[in-house]
């Protein structure tokens, strides 16, 4: 099985941080549990309503959603309107007042079958409400055919680095967005194609990795 995944690109920060510095420039964090997912919703053609279940973990760090209309398809016999999906999550969080936190790790796993001649592509976009300026975006793609033409499941991973980081803004709240889209394309009148997303988890897992600063 082929891996599919995806790391995120260096993005800047929404806010201008100043640091308190030690040794080696950056604070100590807080106490990791206070980062929670307070609540979630959705929009899209990808996630109508009444076809998504959400699930937040006890200390409401993770949240899984689980989709039953992320699905494109292309090729004779399917709507045109169908070769592209999106899904935009919306996180409302809860974080450390005075401090902004860096760290979005999202895990989507599905199921491609593509001929040779059809691509599909992932994208992800990631953004705070606070600061819609300032985007970061992954792209994967699949080209049929290979192991591909007869469907395999995937995953796509997206994981902020330590170099590259996404800054909250400033405050004790704030609303993170992930705008999801599947689209396929074909070179082939006759290829058919299929990409569906089953399940996004987004966690806020790796908090004592994580460099700190505090916000003006």
């Amino acid at each position: 099985m082929r891996s599919f995944a995806a790391f995120l690109l260096p993005a800047l920060a929404v806010a201008s941080p100043i640091a308190q510095t030690s040794p080696d420039g950056w604070s100590d964090g807080p106490d990791p549990s206070q980062i929670q997912i307070l609540s979630a919703a959705f929009s899209g053609n990808g996630c109508p309503q009444g076809s998504v279940s959400t699930s937040i973990s006890p200390d409401r760090t993770v949240i899984t959603f689980g989709f039953d209309k992320f699905q494109t398809y292309i090729g004779p016999g399917y709507d045109p309107t169908q070769k592209t999906k999106n899904c935009q999550l919306h996180l409302n969080l809860k974080y450390p007042g005075g401090f902004q936190f860096a760290v979005v790790d999202s895990t989507y796993h599905g199921y491609a079958q593509l001929d040779p001649g059809v691509t599909g592509t992932f994208y992800s976009t990631y953004y705070f409400s606070q600061g819609a300026q300032t985007t970061t975006t992954t792209q994967t793609s699949i080209s049929g055919g290979g192991i591909w033409a007869q469907g395999q499941v995937y995953t796509k991973a997206d994981s902020v680095p330590t170099a590259s980081v996404i800054y909250s803004p400033c405050g004790a709240s704030g609303i993170l967005n992930i705008n999801n889209r599947i689209a396929l394309t074909s070179t082939s009148a006759t290829a058919l194609g299929e990409v569906t997303d089953d399940d996004a988890t987004v966690a806020f897992t790796q908090q004592v990795h994580l460099q700190w600063k505090t916000c003006k």
